[in-house]
């Protein structure tokens, strides 16, 4: 019987983890974008649909805070939905400066479908890792994240 190989040692260094963590999130987020153009939507759009189904009627700012948009692409990609007729804009009660955008029947009923074929896009991206593993991987990736977050506020 033939001895099994080692596996090589595992670089663990802070940028040896950034790089791998960096290609394996463009890998998934060019999946994830190869979906939503398939949906015919641009990102940003799915965005914003996105985060009103979740969440529900939203400002604008709160919108960008979401979905990481600036107050200029938050406005284009709201101009455009709000011509497809995707989702509607209305003054805030008691501040007329302020405007809440949230989605019409015929958004609502869009995103729910391209929502649900989305989850099973992404399902299919990740497959190769198991559930557990999954769990495992979204405790260590948040646990690094928060970490990173609290040495930037230094």
């Amino acid at each position: 019987m033939k001895p099994r190989p080692q596996k090589p040692e595992t670089d663990a260094t802070g940028i040896h983890l950034w790089l791998v963590l960096w290609k394996a999130f463009h890998a998934v987020e060019a999946h994830a974008l190869q979906h939503i153009s398939s949906l015919g939507m641009v990102y940003s759009d799915f965005g914003v649909l996105e985060a009103l189904l979740h969440k529900g009627p939203l400002t604008i700012g709160q919108l960008g805070e979401k979905v990481l948009l600036t107050s200029g692409s938050m406005t284009a990609s709201i101009n455009r939905l709000e011509k497809r007729g995707l989702v509607s804009r209305k003054e805030a009660a008691g501040d007329r400066r302020t405007r809440i955008v949230d989605l019409t029947p015929k958004g609502k009923m869009l995103i729910r479908e391209a929502f649900e074929d989305h989850r099973r896009a992404m399902e299919s991206a990740v497959d190769g890792v198991s559930p557990r593993d999954r769990e495992t991987l979204v405790d260590l990736l948040r646990q690094l994240g928060l970490g990173a977050a609290a040495k930037c506020k230094k």
